[in-house]
């Protein structure tokens, strides 16, 4: 089953997390997970430069490591850098020790990137964490969730229902989750420019969170 949009209640259980920014203007919270990888986020970058659109990516520490100059462009290029852990772990199925561990080995990459904003941002891979691990860290973070998943990694959802899906669940204020990686990009080269395309039209701005 699919939850484009998430459901009330799962955010009510975990009040503490960012789910949403509820926004009087037109404005929605593009975010990006996964990456940064050459063959994706450069294409992500250029839309977004055609709107003057600000974005969030969620680096995995391990794809800044290894393409190091593309992750500096998603920083050059002005856009807020959050963290998604080192190697992709699933939180319940992590220890929260090395949970800790592996987030605070890819702020250290993050943070070789250059200056970041002060408040530290954190999403969970595949949204899944302990109470605990929660507890843990939002001493230090800012654990940003979402209102709006866009699906676009699912190989099994044509490009133009997962666009149609995007569109019809967000809203102003909303935090729309899109990923710059090699698994989603069948979907987001088809998605991206057209879901930028249809909220300028409408008179929103993309903001970095």
């Amino acid at each position: 089953m699919r939850f484009f949009k998430t459901p009330w209640l799962i955010a009510a259980l975990l009040p503490g997390l960012t789910w949403r920014r509820p926004s009087p203007t037109k404005t929605i919270y593009l975010t990006f997970d996964d990456g940064p990888v050459p063959e994706v986020t450069p294409f992500v970058l250029t839309e977004l430069a055609k709107y003057q659109a600000r974005a969030t990516f969620f680096c995995v520490g391990d794809n800044i490591r290894r393409y190091p100059a593309v992750a500096r462009q998603v920083a050059t290029a002005g856009h807020t850098l959050g963290n998604h852990t080192y190697h992709h772990l699933k939180g319940w199925d992590t220890p929260p020790a090395v949970y800790l561990s592996d987030i605070y080995q890819c702020q250290a990459a993050l943070e070789m990137l250059g200056p970041l904003k002060k408040n530290k941002l954190f999403r969970p891979p595949y949204g899944r964490i302990t109470p605990k691990q929660i507890k843990l860290l939002t001493t230090d973070y800012q654990v940003i969730m979402w209102d709006v998943l866009t699906y676009d990694f699912d190989k099994n959802l044509a490009s133009a229902a997962c666009l149609g899906q995007a569109i019809k669940n967000t809203e102003p204020g909303s935090i729309v989750v899109f990923h710059d990686s090699r698994k989603a990009w069948p979907n987001l080269e088809f998605v991206l420019p057209r879901f930028l395309a249809h909220f300028a039209a409408l008179g929103y701005r993309f903001e970095a969170l």
